[in-house]
């Protein structure tokens, strides 16, 4: 419902960009988008445009960080082609399971190991945000590592990770002028909710209104963001948050105006 009806799925960056300044591309986490894409991304939104996109799993997932030289090279090329459009990477990580490695599920040491070499692989004129799922994650080992090389870690609205008020009560997470932002929520609680809206007859399409309303949850995250920010604000939100992301971005931007600068 956020573009209009009948329109062609190749219309709706543009009128995406009717709304909103920036966008991150999920699409680049599944596969190194081709030049034509990129192109018509460039040449489908206005001047000031901004788009972050993930890094391709096969570099953070597949690879793990480790002999990813050639891809990396290779997605970064072709990034390129947006010119001044071109904003953060996104290096987005997976939740590592207390089950699964009960030490790494509490220091993240071996992520560390990988990232530290990673990271002094990377440009230092392409800007880039690193967002974790653990958090225990969030300690001065790999705060002090991002803050050395400038980067930020991506802060999240995740039910794996920790509200506001608590995580700047711990570390500083701030560890670059720009801060990262993402609005995730739980996929298989939003999920859950939308299946039994859709079967109470009382919502039409899985994303078609917010489920659930997050105002007091984004008034924290806006008066904790405004407070601590050194320099410029990316927010992003994910459908899973609330329901409805058009709507959950629109109402944090009225939100975020009415925190005292």
């Amino acid at each position: 419902p956020f573009y209009p009806e009948g329109a062609e799925a190749g219309s709706f960056l543009a009128h995406y960009a009717t709304h909103f300044d920036t966008v991150e591309c999920d699409a680049t986490f599944y596969r190194i988008p081709s030049a034509k894409t990129v192109d018509g991304w460039r040449d489908r939104t206005p001047p000031g445009f901004l788009f972050t996109a993930k890094l391709p799993q096969e570099i953070t997932h597949d690879k793990g960080l480790v002999d990813c030289a050639a891809p990396l090279r290779e997605f970064l090329m072709v990034m390129e082609r947006l010119g001044d459009k071109l904003g953060p990477i996104l290096a987005q990580f997976a939740y590592v399971a207390k089950g699964k490695d009960a030490n790494e599920y509490a220091t993240g040491a071996s992520f560390r190991e990988r990232l530290a070499p990673f990271l002094a692989l990377w440009p230092k004129e392409r800007p880039l945000a690193v967002e974790v799922r653990n958090a225990t994650w969030i300690a001065h080992p790999l705060l002090d590592l991002l803050k050395e090389r400038g980067i930020p870690l991506a802060l999240s609205a995740y039910y794996t990770m920790p509200a506001p008020e608590k995580l700047f009560a711990g570390p500083d997470p701030r560890t670059a002028e720009l801060t990262y932002v993402r609005f995730i929520g739980d996929h298989k609680k939003m999920d859950a909710l939308v299946a039994k809206l859709k079967g109470e007859g009382k919502r039409v399409g899985d994303w078609s209104a917010l489920a659930v309303d997050r105002t007091a949850e984004m008034k924290r995250w806006a008066a904790a963001l405004k407070s601590a920010a050194k320099g410029p604000v990316l927010a992003y939100f994910n459908n899973h948050y609330a329901g409805f992301a058009p709507d959950s971005a629109r109402l944090f931007r009225e939100l975020w105006d009415q925190v005292p600068s």
